[in-house]
C-alpha cells in the first residue's frame, strides 16, 4: 500500500542541529521494590514502550510479568501503571530509564514533521511533495520539515528552549517563501521555465574551461531536455559542439545542429533559444564530450504557484 513520503532523514536533522541527541525522551525510573526474588517493581513508572538499563535497551517487553524469569526481561502493565523488572542486582543502582530507541523515535518525529509540512503548504502545490530527477526531494523541502521535526522535539522536552523561537522563525519564513512562489520547486513551471534550466552532465574536463554561461530566448515548443555536447576540442573559434532535441521516441535523441563552432557571442539551437559560451580569457577551451543538457518548458505552458503581486489602487474625486 503506498503511504505519504518523510522529506527528511535522522542525517538531515542532525546535520540541520546536531544536538538532537540531548532529546532523546528518556525519562529515569525510580523507587524499585521487591516482588519475589530476582523481580523488581516500579509503580506509578508511566507508560513504558521501551526499557533501558544503564543506557542499554533490553529489548522487546514479555507477555505477562509472571513471564519474567531471564536477566533482563520487562513487563508494563498499563492497567495498573507498574513496571516489571527482572534482575539479579538492585535496578536501584543502576540508571534505569524508560524511551525510545532513537532512531525510532527520529524516524515518528519526521514523518509527524512531514505531515505538519503537507498540511502548512499552499493548495496550489501537491499535496505529498515530488523529487527531482536524481530521486531527492528539493533541499528547501528537507530543511524545513527538519527544522519542524527538530522544534518538535525540543518542544516536547523543554518548551521555553531559547531555540525554539529561531527554529519556528525559520521553518514558518521558509513556508511563507514557498506559499508565495518566492521559491521555486524542481517540478514547478516558473516564469523562466522556457528559458531553460541548465546542468552540466559532464564537467568541463579542460583546467580553464570554455562552458556555457547563458541561454537567451524562449523555447516555442511544450518540453524538452535538450543536450548539448562538445564534438571538437579547441579555443573560441575551432571547438565545435552538436544540439540533440526530442523525437517521437526519446529525448536527446535527434541531432538538430552538428559541428556548430563556438564563436563566443549567443548561438541558436532551435526552438526559439540560444546558448553563450565563455571561459577566462583566449585561452580557454572546450574539450571534446564535455556535456550539457538544458531543461526546458514552453511559453506557453501554465505556471505552478506564480508570484502574486499587488496593485495599489486609488479612487480619484469627480470634478464638476
Amino acid at each position: 500500500m503506498a503511504v505519504s513520503p518523510t522529506y527528511c532523514t535522522q542525517r538531515d536533522v542532525e546535520d540541520v542541529y546536531p544536538n538532537i541527541n540531548d532529546y532523546d525522551s528518556k525519562e529515569a525510573i525510580y523507587g524499585w521494590v521487591v516482588v519475589s526474588g530476582t523481580k523488581y517493581a516500579a509503580h506509578n513508572s508511566g507508560l513504558v514502550t521501551q526499557l533501558f538499563a544503564n543506557g542499554e535497551s533490553l529489548g522487546p517487553a514479555q507477555s505477562a510479568h509472571t513471564d519474567l524469569n531471564v536477566e533482563g526481561e520487562w513487563f508494563y502493565n498499563s492497567t495498573d501503571d507498574v513496571l516489571y523488572y527482572y534482575s539479579a542486582s538492585n535496578p536501584n543502582d543502576k540508571l534505569m530509564e524508560s524511551g525510545e530507541i532513537f532512531g525510532t523515535l527520529i524516524t515518528r518525529i519526521t514523518k509527524n514533521a512531514s505531515r505538519y509540512f503537507d498540511a502548512r503548504v499552499d493548495v496550489r502545490l501537491p499535496r505529498d511533495q515530488w523529487k527531482d530527477k536524481e530521486g531527492n526531494y528539493d533541499y528547501i523541502i528537507i530543511r524545513t520539515v527538519s527544522l519542524i521535526a527538530v522544534a518538535f522535539q525540543i518542544k516536547s522536552q523543554d518548551p521555553n528552549s531559547e531555540a525554539l523561537a529561531v527554529l519556528e522563525e525559520e521553518y514558518n519564513l521558509n513556508i511563507a517563501l514557498i506559499n508565495s512562489g518566492q521559491v521555486g520547486l524542481s517540478n514547478q513551471v516558473t516564469s523562466d521555465s522556457s528559458k531553460g534550466v541548465l546542468r552540466e552532465v559532464t564537467a568541463p574536463q579542460n583546467a580553464n574551461p570554455l562552458r556555457i554561461v547563458d541561454t537567451r530566448g524562449n523555447y516555442n515548443g511544450i518540453y524538452d531536455n535538450i543536450k548539448i555536447i562538445i564534438t571538437t576540442t579547441g579555443a573560441m573559434g575551432v571547438g565545435k559542439f552538436d544540439v540533440y532535441n526530442k523525437d517521437t521516441d526519446s529525448l536527446k535523441n535527434i541531432a538538430s545542429i552538428t559541428n556548430e563552432v563556438i564563436n563566443g557571442s549567443y548561438q541558436s539551437i532551435g526552438n526559439g533559444l540560444q546558448v553563450r559560451f565563455a571561459g577566462a580569457n583566449d585561452s580557454s577551451i572546450a574539450t571534446t564530450n564535455d556535456e550539457y543538457e538544458l531543461e526546458v518548458w514552453g511559453t506557453n505552458e501554465l505556471l505552478d504557484n506564480p508570484v502574486i503581486k499587488s496593485m495599489r489602487m486609488t479612487r480619484g474625486g469627480s470634478t464638476y
